[in-house]
C-alpha cells in the first residue's frame, strides 16, 4: 500500500529540507529605491535551520546583496520536479519572506555542514550568513493541488535538545554507527556516508558530492525520541529487501 500524501505543510518543509539550491528572488535595479525596481533572479545554495526557516551564504558584491540592502524582502523557490516525466506533475514552492544577516554560529555551521565546499569562502569579509524569516508560500503540487500557505503552518515543530547538541549527535553517529548510516542511505558501507545534519524532521547525509535527506516518519520531541526513530530506521532498513543502489 502506498504511503499517504503528505500535507500541504509537511510537503513544502521537506521541498526545503531537501534542496540543495533554491532561486533566490530580489526587488531591485536603478529605481529600486523609488519602489519601482525589477525582480531578478539568482541561483544560490540552501540549508535550513532547526525551525526550517531558510538560510543562505551571500556576497555583498552580488546585485542580490545590493538590493536587500535596500529591501531585505525576498522569495525562493524550491523545485522538487526532477523525478517527474512531467515536471507541472510535481511539487513546487515559492517562499516568501525577509531576508537579515545571521551571527547565529549555530546556523553557519548547519549551513557548512551540509555545503562543505563554501568553507573556502564563508570566511571572506565581504560573505554573510543570511536566515528568512517566512510570510507565506506558495504551493503548486500538480494540476488542481495549489494553495497559500501561513508562516505559522511552516515553522517546523522545535527540538530544542537536538538543536543545542545537533553537533553531538552528528559525532556519536559517525563513530560510533555508520553501519547504520549506510542502511539509512540504502548503500553499503564503503560508500562512506556519513550524517552531516539532524533535526526535529529528519537527517541530512553525505558521501562526497551526494547528499540525501531521509525524512522521518513523524517530527521527534526529545533526544529519547529521536534515539527510537533512528534504531527503528535501522531496523526496517535492515529487514526489508535489499535496495543498496551505490
Amino acid at each position: 500500500m502506498p504511503a499517504p500524501s503528505p500535507s500541504s505543510e509537511t510537503l513544502v518543509r521537506r521541498l526545503m529540507r531537501h534542496a540543495e539550491t533554491a532561486v533566490l528572488t530580489t526587488v531591485g535595479g536603478p529605481a529600486a529605491r523609488a519602489g519601482d525596481g525589477w525582480p531578478y533572479g539568482a541561483l544560490v545554495l540552501v540549508a535550513t535551520g532547526a525551525d526550517g526557516a531558510p538560510l543562505l551564504l551571500l556576497s555583498d558584491l552580488a546585485e542580490h546583496c545590493h538590493h536587500l540592502a535596500v529591501d531585505g524582502r525576498a522569495a525562493l523557490v524550491f523545485d522538487g520536479t526532477r523525478d517527474h516525466a512531467d515536471p507541472l506533475t510535481g511539487p513546487r514552492a515559492t517562499v516568501l519572506g525577509e531576508l537579515t544577516h545571521s551571527d547565529d554560529p549555530a546556523l553557519s555551521q548547519r549551513f557548512l555542514r551540509r555545503h562543505p565546499s563554501a568553507e573556502v569562502y564563508a570566511d571572506f569579509t565581504d560573505f554573510n550568513f543570511y536566515r528568512m524569516t517566512i510570510t507565506q508560500a506558495h504551493l503548486v503540487a500538480g494540476f488542481g493541488r495549489i494553495e497559500w500557505l501561513s508562516a505559522e503552518s511552516l515553522v517546523a515543530s522545535a527540538c530544542a535538545a537536538l538543536a543545542a547538541d545537533e553537533a553531538g549527535v552528528i559525532a556519536h553517529m559517525n563513530s560510533d554507527h555508520a553501519d547504520a548510516i549506510a542502511v539509512y542511505a540504502g548503500a553499503d558501507l564503503a560508500a562512506g556516508w556519513r550524517m552531516v545534519g539532524c533535526d526535529a524532521e529528519g537527517c541530512d547525509l553525505r558521501a562526497g558530492a551526494r547528499l540525501k535527506r531521509i525524512d522521518f516518519p513523524a517530527p521527534v520531541s526529545d533526544l529519547e525520541d529521536l534515539r527510537a526513530t533512528l534504531i527503528a530506521l535501522a531496523r526496517d532498513g535492515r529487514a526489508a529487501p535489499s535496495q543498496i543502489n551505490e
